[in-house]
């Protein structure tokens, strides 16, 4: 007798880290029941994945999605609809809300507005702030929380832990994985003189200098050391940032974005003005190569977005008014299997830094990988489709990306999450289903 699925995704090549081989995947109650050759299988639903290459659902683990009070630019239902259209299964959204995400209701009202909304599964951050270091314990044991968030420099929001007492007392209180926005505070408010003196957005790099970047991170792994809290350093800018990783202890993680890994200083700020401006700042040349040879080393585990979206009018504001930060969930996929394509790395590779990496660092249950019992979240992916990225594509609120007009080899056929079919050739199918991600916590 013929197995029997809800889904059946024939035909495709199943990839995981360490290696990629053709494999039909079977899918019972929105888990993968089976992977391997499922040719006599029957299936209320099925995918022909011949010519597509079948990776575990993307999991982009840092995306800013406004959600409340900056409706305008980006809420949780445009925000996911994004991400699904651009082939993630499951976001972790950060606090810089307002308000912020730094109390237990705020953190249920986030869980609470995703429902039924969500196009995607998704999980929030914590952060981290003088007003509930006492509670963070507490805090990251609640469901849907996915780890803390502490910005030791200032960007978007209000959430600040400026001096080395706080952060050590942030670092000792709990025990997941604290994500870092790494830039020291003392040397930004020092150097801003230089942005407004300049009015340029050319001079972003020089006020949020090297320095600014590297003096931030050797104190954070100086503490995470001392404390022996796992910690996640976010959008890691500096070839001096990554040679000092290069020794990080096993239980420090380091991620790089997309822009940061594709964009250049000067000609980044020449092209796109105030819309290439991110915290920390797109460095040159030099430091973007520095961070291939991150991702090449290993030192590099995680590729994550840093979804910022800001209006255009917004992001119009003379510099240094203009606000930091840009769109990229959407886009997160189809940029990096345009590297893929260009030999910086291989699928494999690209499948341990957006869903393997990302589910085993923040111990996701349940996903990160195409297994048997594993939520049945797969991203469907043409690695030879060229396609421009098109402005009328993107369904982010803020209506732009740094990307739109760029050609690129690879992009995503299908999003699937537990099971059900969310996005299959750039169309979404409703309702949103997203629920909040499951964490094994100690």
């Amino acid at each position: 007798m013929a197995q029997r699925f809800d889904l059946l995704v024939a035909g495709g090549t199943a990839v995981s880290a360490r290696g990629s081989a053709a494999a039909d995947i079977g899918v019972a109650d929105g888990r993968i029941a089976v992977v391997g050759a499922l040719r006599a299988a029957d299936a209320a639903e099925r995918i022909d994945a011949r010519g597509l290459h079948v990776l575990p659902g993307v999991i982009d683990s840092q995306v800013h999605f406004r959600e409340p009070g900056g409706e305008h630019k980006e809420d949780l239902e445009s925000g996911t609809r994004a991400a699904a259209l651009g082939g993630v299964a499951c976001v972790f959204e950060m606090p810089n809300t307002d308000p912020p995400t730094i109390s237990a209701a705020a953190l249920a009202d986030k869980c609470a507005r995703a429902e039924g909304r969500a196009w995607t599964d998704f999980a929030f951050f914590v952060g981290a702030c003088a007003e509930n270091v006492d509670d963070l314990a507490a805090l990251e044991r609640l469901p849907g929380c996915c780890g803390v968030k502490l910005f030791m420099g200032s960007s978007t929001g209000s959430l600040l832990v400026p001096d080395d007492a706080l952060l050590e007392r942030a670092l000792q209180a709990g025990a997941r994985r604290v994500a870092v926005h790494a830039e020291d505070e003392p040397r930004l408010v020092e150097r801003r003189p230089i942005a407004a003196a300049a009015a340029d957005v050319a001079a972003h790099p020089e006020w949020r200098d090297v320095e600014t970047a590297r003096r931030a991170t050797e104190r954070l792994m100086r503490f995470a050391l001392s404390t022996g809290r796992p910690v996640h350093v976010l959008h890691v800018t500096t070839a001096e940032e990554m040679e000092m990783l290069a020794a990080k202890p096993v239980w420090a993680s380091v991620e790089c974005t997309p822009q940061h890994l594709t964009l250049a200083a000067p000609d980044c700020y020449e092209r796109l003005g105030s819309f290439a401006q991110m915290n920390p700042p797109v460095r040159g040349a030099g430091h973007r190569d520095a961070l291939w040879r991150g991702v090449a080393s290993g030192v590099v585990d995680v590729i994550g977005s840093d979804h910022a979206p800001h209006t255009r009018a917004e992001k119009a504001r003379p510099y240094p008014d203009s606000p930091s930060g840009m769109p990229g969930v959407q886009t997160l996929l189809p940029v990096m299997l345009d590297h893929v394509a260009a030999g910086r790395l291989t699928v494999e590779r690209l499948v341990d830094l957006v869903a393997e990496a990302p589910a085993r660092l923040y111990r996701v249950r349940g996903k990160g990988r195409i297994a048997p019992g594993f939520d049945a979240d797969l991203t469907l992916v043409d690695l030879g489709k060229t396609r421009v990225i098109e402005e009328s594509w993107l369904a982010s609120r803020c209506g732009w990306s740094p990307f739109a007009g760029v050609e690129v080899t690879g992009w995503p056929r299908a999003t699937i999450v537990r099971g059900r079919i969310v996005m299959r050739e750039d169309r979404l199918f409703g309702p949103p289903g997203g629920r909040a991600a499951r964490f094994d916590v100690a």
